[in-house]
């Protein structure tokens, strides 16, 4: 198998543009996908992002956390480039932590319609304590509708240790 058609490829503004625009706020509209070309086959793809950073919405202050984002495709895939500026424009952003990984997993679910995703942030701690949301989404009607339940009712029963990230 060869590589990618420009068909495959086109709309993909980001990728190789050695000036891209860095977005002071929350911009889901810099997001991009390319098609993928093994639908038939279900495999996990995952970002892992360690610089996320979004602003707590009450008192301003920097939110710092790695960010992993697991999804199974179906016929869309993200462009990893655009999805780090997507997270990046999260950095002056203000919102709780919860608030934010349901954000990324609900613009991602639009934009490519995995057949599943899950989307898991562990914050470093602030005032004693850190919060680390995880949620999760398999498609309607599928196996991996059940795979989500799963996977959020088993999620975390062996928690790491927590020194100070």
């Amino acid at each position: 198998m060869s590589g990618r058609t420009h068909e495959e490829t086109e709309g993909l503004s980001l990728l190789g543009n050695g000036k891209p625009v860095y977005k002071s706020d929350y911009a889901p509209e810099v997001l991009e996908t390319f098609v993928n070309k093994h639908p038939d086959n279900d495999y996990f793809v995952k970002f892992n992002c360690p610089e996320f950073t979004s602003l707590c919405p009450i008192t301003g202050q920097p939110d710092f956390a790695t960010v992993y984002i697991s999804y199974v495709p179906g016929v869309r895939m993200v462009e990893s480039k655009s999805l780090k500026l997507y997270l990046y424009s999260f950095r002056n952003h203000g919102d709780f932590h919860e608030d934010c990984m349901n954000i990324i997993m609900k613009d991602l679910i639009r934009l490519m319609d995995p057949k599943y995703i899950e989307v898991w942030g562990k914050f470093t701690p602030r005032g004693g304590i850190s919060i680390d949301p995880y949620c999760n989404y398999g498609k309607p009607g599928t196996r991996w509708e059940e795979v989500a339940w799963q996977r959020l009712s088993q999620h975390d029963l062996y928690p790491e240790k927590v020194d100070n990230r």
